[in-house]
């Protein structure tokens, strides 16, 4: 089987931790963030032959593009891993409405649109295992993060029904809630994980 990997938001944070340890392993990687050259940069420091693109999740035209490419360059995709996200802190009644449409469309409907975008090969190839980060604060809600707090809990739902609808193909779905950074709490959903 190939080991090819896309990590949206791979350029940095949790997303980079994945894509340093997905190299290690052995797998052709796709680092893909917003700033091309911030993801040309983190590609570079993996070392070997990955591939960096530059892509808007929240739009779906930007995401086809995106995995055309991967496929192109890379092959067919086995492994995603969503780690795109952004966070607006704010007291809800000061929260401007752009940025909850925004924390929205990143956090949630990008991943759905990159799992929708990966399925079709993965359901061709009857595997696949997609990853989805989200945050402990979509499981028990934080004063300040009401937006960002419903888009991870979107996610966590969203995350459970994928993985029923497509668990007859043999892939998996699944999301990792991280908690306080200083502790990297991890919470598991679903009963397995990536295996890399």
């Amino acid at each position: 089987m190939n080991k090819v990997c896309a990590i949206f938001g791979g350029s940095r944070g949790i997303g980079k931790a994945v894509a340093q340890l997905m190299a290690q392993k052995g797998y052709r990687l796709a680092i893909i963030a917003r700033n091309l050259d911030v993801a040309k940069a983190a590609a570079g420091e993996l070392g070997g032959n990955h591939l960096a693109l530059s892509c808007d999740v929240s739009k779906e035209h930007d995401v086809q593009n995106t995995f055309e490419e991967m496929e192109k360059h890379l092959g067919q995709i086995n492994f995603l891993v969503n780690a795109a996200g952004v966070n607006r802190d704010s007291l809800l009644v000061r929260t401007k409405t752009e940025d909850m449409i925004s924390q929205l469309h990143t956090n949630l409907l990008g991943s759905m649109l990159t799992c929708k975008a990966a399925l079709r090969t993965m359901i061709q190839q009857q595997r696949g295992s997609i990853v989805n980060v989200g945050s402990i604060v979509g499981l028990k809600g934080n004063s300040g993060q009401t937006v960002y707090s419903a888009s991870k809990g979107g996610l966590v739902g969203f995350s459970r029904a994928l993985a029923k609808e497509v668990a007859r193909k043999k892939i998996r779905v699944n999301v990792v809630a991280p908690g306080c950074p200083r502790r990297m709490e991890f919470c598991f959903i679903q009963d397995s994980f990536i295996q890399i």
